[in-house]
């Protein structure tokens, strides 16, 4: 071992820290071990959850209804139902965060049980998180790098930092040298897994101060923001409960001061008035749309772990996806290769016969295998000689096969300082063949300038084609010829060829990123890759087109904040980013009130994911850090799949806002049914128990099989909800208003009606027609609302389950009116026929304006279509 005088570290002996050194580095340094965020206590957070607004309005509800029962010896109907829809809303959202917060337990889990350390002169197999700055680690091949270190020796080393760095290919590693600026090429990283050679290194950093630490602390400072449709339901419980407050303390007022009511029935009258305004079974029907949608997502091969992501997922205005293993096979795939006899060609092309011995000269000069086992296929062998091997295949030969006619003699391996590996092979006629392959640059050529120039101009080119590029040479020697001089065998080498790889595109990748653009989504590549791989992929599979352009990590962290913001529309590839990078990239979106979704299969993309508004991993290739951190994992690791979970998101989203539509209208309409009717000095034409009816079963039962609608056709064509688009655009605020007022008019007429007309002013006889008109009016016209399009036989046929439903709800309501226990129970009279006759036609008056509403919506959207300037 080097004396390392001149190095920017303190180095250890070789025999190792001793003991009395390891106890103070544990004192100051801690355990070797990644420390979580301190969990949030349960109280809290159901205490988070019942300050929500509709919360806070659902509580007050129960706590006037309390003090109504104790002071006034009256029913707990109200108290009990209220209460228990409070506690399954927040028993749903503590539901919802159950599965969250696991990213740093995987962290954790990627840690070594044990590792091998020399101290005080032994060679000693110790815990893991027992390693201090300082320790000697030795390494060999399958070992994983318990801590960032610095590598003192090496012998091939090879390490695979994909799950930091994203490249899908083994990095090699060298010894560092005395005096030379301390580099990754001589680094190791914790996390990492060596996939050849040996080595000694010291360790440098421990725990939560390694690069895998920083990333969990970037999981412990990163936070979700509320989802889009959270802010939009949050945004309109606020609405209703201003309207509450209002139609509270008005109906109060008159109840006081003008009817002379005393203080227990006008609060009562308050509140009906509370129950009227929040639609209770609203957030049970969302959620049961978000879990449909998770169902449905399943089964399309995305795996939904956050159930608010599925409405999220449909309005992702970005998505940003990792490169290796998402976008492309992860499989670095021979493209290309040259000979001077036959020039470039495709491997998609018919072999040359120069290309057939360019092919079998690899084929001969690899180690690599590929097996079938259980089905299932097992890879031996790094990446670029794994390539070799399904070239072979692809002409049905295998390397076997080639051996047994020229059997290999001796092989000197690949060596990162020489970067080419030899072999040596015997021919029938007794002479034998030597083979290398290496780089370009290295490789020993006999003095054929005209091949070797044609041979460089193909190396440029596969280069700017963004192709890894493998040479191969040949010669013949006699039998008699040692095979332990390896320098003397490889001059004066023939040239057999180039080859160019590249971790190719997955096929259906072309089609997706178009169908992401057909729906208004900006596809962003972000790659730890070289830029120019990168940039070669982006343009092929259609991210990088005209007017775009590719960035590098480097030129990134030369922008502020503000002018990567003001140019990152413009920014469709990334290349050579860090974690916090990613991170950056992600904010700098949503900075402009766009929805982010994020991609990734490392534990480099862990914090991004977490930060996105949808953290979508990998299902196969991905690491359990990124799989914990992220909201939906991909189980075929499909890009594909995102867009058709994203058609998935925007049916679930318009499923709810036609729940939304369905309850939130009738709720209106009953504020201003009750406030009117007691401006007109009617009294409360509904009592509270009755408004409770209406709210949970005749509209809430229905309403749950709203989230069985298939989506609308247009859907991947419109462009996706803004973040800050309110809840009430694209005509619902509209329709809102028509359905509100249609049924205010409707309730306040039928009632003045029963009570004035058919009886003499007999308020029983009207309240009982207004709570059926209420009840099944609602029930019935959800038909026009669930279909954007006219109604016809289809609107009526294609969700059987809210048909059952339906018929499930009009039975309760006329169980109500009709069976004496229970029209007793909720204070309700027997009809005449004639009133029966009035509530069957007016039920049916809702329904047939919605209609005509959608069908003059339709003429004014048409209309603006034919002429945009109109």
């Amino acid at each position: 071992m080097q004396n390392y005088q001149n190095a920017p570290f303190k180095p250890t002996p070789e025999s190792g820290l001793t003991t009395t050194v390891v106890t103070a580095q544990t004192t100051k340094f801690g355990k070797n071990e990644l420390v979580a965020a301190r969990p949030v206590p349960l109280w809290r957070k159901i205490w988070q959850h019942m300050s929500d607004v509709s919360s806070l309005v659902l509580l007050f509800a129960v706590g006037l209804a309390t003090y109504l029962a104790l002071a006034q010896n009256g029913g707990w109907t109200k108290t009990i139902v209220i209460g228990a829809i409070l506690v399954i809303n927040v028993c749903i959202g503590l539901y919802q965060e159950a599965s969250a917060e696991k990213s740093l337990a995987a962290l954790k889990s990627m840690s070594l049980p044990t590792a091998t350390v020399r101290r005080n002169g032994d060679t000693q197999t110790i815990p893991a998180p027992e390693i201090v700055p300082g320790d000697l680690v030795i390494l060999k091949a399958g070992d994983q790098v318990p801590a960032d270190a610095v590598v003192l020796t090496a012998t091939n080393l090879a390490v695979d930092e994909a799950v930091l760095t994203g490249e899908s290919e083994a990095v090699e590693k060298s010894a560092y040298q005395d005096g030379a600026e301390l580099t990754d090429d001589s680094q190791v990283f914790a996390g990492t897994a060596v996939t050849a050679g040996t080595a000694t290194i010291q360790v440098l950093t421990t725990g939560m101060a390694t690069e895998l630490g920083q990333i969990a602390g970037l999981l412990n400072k990163t936070k979700q923001r509320a989802t889009p449709l959270q802010g939009r339901l949050n945004r309109l419980s606020s609405w209703l409960t201003t309207f509450a407050v209002l139609g509270g303390i008005t109906i109060f007022a008159l109840s006081v001061w003008v009817q002379n009511q005393g203080l227990a029935d006008s609060l009562m009258i308050g509140v009906s008035l509370a129950v009227a305004a929040v639609p209770e079974t609203l957030p049970i029907i969302v959620t049961i749309s978000l879990s449909h949608g998770v169902r449905r997502m399943a089964e399309r091969n995305a795996i939904m772990r956050r159930v608010s992501a599925v409405e999220t997922i449909g309005s992702v205005d970005v998505i940003a996806s990792d490169k290796t293993g998402t976008l492309t096979q992860n499989r670095m795939t021979i493209t290309k290769y040259w000979t001077p006899n036959s020039g470039i060609q495709t491997t998609e092309e018919p072999l040359t016969s120069a290309g057939q011995k360019l092919m079998r000269y690899l084929g001969l000069a690899t180690n690599a295998e590929i097996n079938m086992v259980d089905g299932e296929e097992q890879a031996i062998g790094d990446a670029t000689e794994l390539a070799v091997v399904r070239w072979l295949a692809q002409h049905d030969l295998e390397r076997p096969e080639l051996e047994t006619t020229m059997p290999r003699l001796a092989e000197d391996p690949f060596d990162s300082t020489k970067k080419m590996m030899t072999t040596v092979h015997q021919l029938d006629d007794g002479q034998r063949l030597v083979i290398v392959k290496g780089a370009w640059d290295r490789l020993p050529f006999a003095d054929d300038q005209a091949a070797l120039a044609a041979g460089q101009t193909a190396h440029d080119a596969f280069g700017q084609a963004a192709l890894r590029v493998l040479a191969v040479g040949y010669r013949v020697i006699p039998a008699e010829v040692t095979t332990t001089d390896w320098d003397e065998l490889t001059t004066d080498l023939q040239l057999a060829g180039l080859i160019g790889l590249i971790d190719p595109p997955r096929p259906e990748v072309i089609p997706a990123i178009q169908a992401a653009k057909d729906a208004g989504i900006f596809p962003v590549m972000i790659t730890g890759d070289h830029l120019m791989t990168a940039k070669a992929i982006a343009t092929e599979i259609g991210i990088l087109t005209p007017g775009l352009k590719a960035l590098s990590g480097e030129e990134l962290r030369a922008l502020s904040d503000d002018e990567l913001q003001a140019q990152i529309d413009q920014i469709a590839v990334y290349a050579r980013v860090s974690p916090s990078d990613k991170i950056r990239i992600v904010q700098a979106w949503q900075r402009l009130n766009k929805t982010v979704a994020m991609t990734g299969d490392g534990v480099n993309d862990a914090p991004a994911l977490k930060a996105a508004d949808v953290g979508i991993a990998m299902g196969i290739t991905g690491t359990e850090v990124s799989k914990e951190a992220a909201d939906m994992v991909l189980t075929d690791d499909n890009f594909a799949t995102i867009i058709a979970a994203v058609k998935e998101g925007r049916t679930v989203y318009q499923n709810i806002i036609k729940a939304v539509e369905f309850l939130v209208g009738v709720n209106f309409a009953q504020i201003f049914l009750m406030v009117g009717a007691v401006l007109f000095g009617w009294g409360a034409p509904l009592l509270a128990e009755q408004l409770l009816i209406i709210n949970v079963l005749a509209d809430g039962i229905p309403g749950f099989f709203i989230s069985q609608e298939p989506g609308e056709p247009q859907a991947m064509q419109q462009p996706p909800v803004a973040n800050d688009e309110s809840i009430l655009a694209r005509g619902l605020g509209q329709r809102l208003f028509v359905r509100a007022a249609t049924f205010t008019v409707l309730t306040l007429g039928i009632y003045a009606l029963g009570r004035f007309g058919l009886a003499n002013d007999q308020a029983s006889i009207g309240m009982t027609m207004v709570f059926l008109v209420l009840a099944l009016g609602s029930m019935i016209d959800i038909y026009a609302i669930k279909d954007r399009r006219p109604l016809s036989r289809d609107t009526f046929t294609r969700n059987p389950m809210l048909n059952r439903g339906l018929l499930i709800g009009i039975l309760v309501v006329l169980a109500i009116a009709i069976v004496p226990p229970f029209r007793n129970f909720f204070s309700l009279v027997t009809l005449p026929a004639s009133a029966w006759l009035i509530v069957l036609v007016a039920t049916l008056i809702p329904t047939a304006v919605l209609e005509l509403n959608k069908r003059w919506q339709a003429r004014q959207r048409d209309r603006l279509v034919a002429d945009p300037a109109e």
